[in-house]
C-alpha cells in the first residue's frame, strides 16, 4: 500500500495497512539537530508531504529582510534574531534564531487607512506552482497544499491581536470590509491550489488558549463560520480532502468543523478532553495528531510519551482509520522522544488496549 492510498483509507474509515505517520518540526530543529532529523525520517518514513514550489514576492516585502509566516514547512528562509517583512507588509520580530516570533508592526495600524490598503495580489501572481504536479508525480505520498486561508490570523497578523479583539468587540463597518477582503484573497489561493494534483488542501487558524477560546463560539459562528464552510464547498467540490489545524483548547467548536465536513483536523488533543472528544466524534472526522508538544514530549521521558500515544491510541483507535500518527518535533526535544512516538504507533492495537 503506498502513503497515498494509506492515508486516503485512514480519512475514509477504510482499514490502512498501518496509521498514517506525519512529522512536523520547526526550523530550530534543522539548524541543531539536522542529523537527527535525517536519520529518523531515514528510518521512519513519512506518508504525507508538501510539492515543490517557488513562493511569490510582494512590493511591500521588496528590498526588505523576508520569512515565510508559521506554519510553512519548511520556511522559505531559515528564521534568525532581527526582524521580517511579510508579504501583507506587516514586521516580524525574531527574537531567537529558529522560531518564526511575532508581529510587532502591523501594517494597517490605523482602521481608517483600510480605504487605501488592499491585498497583495502579486503575491500570489508570482508565486510558481508549476512544479507542483510533477512533485505529485514522482511521489507515492500523500500530498498536501500550502497553507491556502488563515483568516483569523491574519487578521491578527495585519491588525496586531489587541487591535483586533477590540474591532471585534465594537463591530465596526472597517472589520467587516477586511476580512472580507482577506476572504476574497484566500479563495484566490484556494482555488489556485485546487488547479493542481495535490491531495488535500490546508488551512488554519489558531483559535484556542490553553482551556478556552479565544472569542466567543457566537461571535465565531457569525463572523469566521462562513468562510471556512465557502472554503470546505470549493474544495470538495474538486475532489480534494481538507486538512484543518487549530491550537488551544476547541471543544466547543468541534461541532462547527465536524458539520463543515472537514477531514481531518490537527488540534492539540491534551489541551481537552480526549476521551470526550471520542466519544463524539471517533467516526465523523480524522484525527491528525498530535501528542503533547508543551510538556511530554520537550520535558517527558520515552515512556511518558509512549503513555501519551496508548491515550490517544486507546480513545480514538479502532483499527479502521480516523488517525494519523502526527506530531511536532520542537527545539531541543530529544530524539529518543520523537521516535517512540511512531514506536508506539507501531504497536499491536490489542496490545494497547489490553494495557492499563
Amino acid at each position: 500500500m503506498t502513503s497515498r492510498e494509506r492515508v486516503t483509507k485512514a480519512l475514509n474509515f477504510s482499514h490502512p495497512d498501518r496509521t498514517p505517520r506525519d512529522l512536523w518540526w520547526l526550523p530550530a530543529v534543522e539548524m541543531t539537530q539536522k542529523e537527527e532529523l535525517n536519520n529518523l525520517l531515514r528510518r521512519i518514513p513519512m506518508d504525507i508531504d508538501t510539492p515543490k514550489c517557488k513562493v511569490g514576492l510582494s512590493q511591500r516585502q521588496k528590498g526588505q529582510p523576508t520569512i515565510l509566516v508559521p506554519g510553512s514547512h519548511p520556511p522559505v528562509v531559515m528564521p534568525r534574531k532581527g526582524n521580517y517583512v511579510d508579504e501583507w507588509g506587516s514586521v516580524w520580530h525574531v527574537a531567537e534564531d529558529g522560531i518564526i516570533g511575532e508581529v510587532k508592526e502591523p501594517v494597517l495600524d490605523d482602521l481608517s487607512k483600510i480605504a487605501g490598503f488592499s491585498p497583495p495580489w502579486e503575491y500570489l501572481e508570482s508565486t510558481d506552482l508549476s512544479k507542483v504536479n510533477r512533485s505529485c508525480a514522482e511521489s507515492d505520498k500523500f500530498m498536501l497544499s500550502g497553507i491556502c486561508a488563515r483568516p483569523f490570523e491574519r487578521m491578527q497578523f495585519v491588525r496586531g491581536t489587541e487591535k483586533l479583539f477590540m474591532d471585534l468587540a465594537y463591530g465596526t463597518k472597517e472589520i467587516f470590509k477586511l476580512r472580507d477582503m482577506i476572504h476574497e484573497y484566500n479563495l484566490e489561493r484556494v482555488e489556485m491550489w485546487l488547479e493542481t494534483d495535490v491531495d488535500g488542501i490546508l488551512m488554519m487558524d489558531d483559535w484556542g488558549t490553553q482551556n478556552s477560546l479565544l472569542i466567543s463560539p457566537a461571535l465565531w459562528r457569525e463572523f469566521f463560520k462562513p468562510l471556512y464552510a465557502e472554503y470546505c464547498h470549493l474544495i470538495h467540490e474538486q475532489g480534494k480532502y481538507v486538512f484543518f489545524h487549530s491550537d488551544g483548547w476547541i471543544e466547543d467548536l468541534y461541532d462547527d468543523i465536524v458539520g463543515m465536513k472537514v477531514d481531518a483536523i490537527n488540534s492539540q488533543l491534551f489541551c481537552m478532553n480526549i476521551e470526550k472528544l471520542a466519544e463524539k466524534y471517533q467516526g465523523k472526522i480524522t484525527f491528525w495528531g498530535e501528542i503533547d508538544r508543551q510538556r511530554i514530549l520537550p520535558f517527558g521521558n520515552v515512556h511518558e510519551v509512549t503513555e501519551a500515544v496508548y491515550r490517544v491510541r486507546k480513545a480514538l483507535d479502532d483499527g479502521t482509520g480516523g488517525v494519523i500518527a502526527q506530531c511536532e518535533w520542537g527545539k531541543n526535544n530529544h530524539m529518543e522522544n520523537m521516535e517512540s512516538v511512531f514506536e508506539a504507533w507501531n504497536k499491536p492495537l490489542e496490545k494497547i488496549k489490553e494495557s492499563n
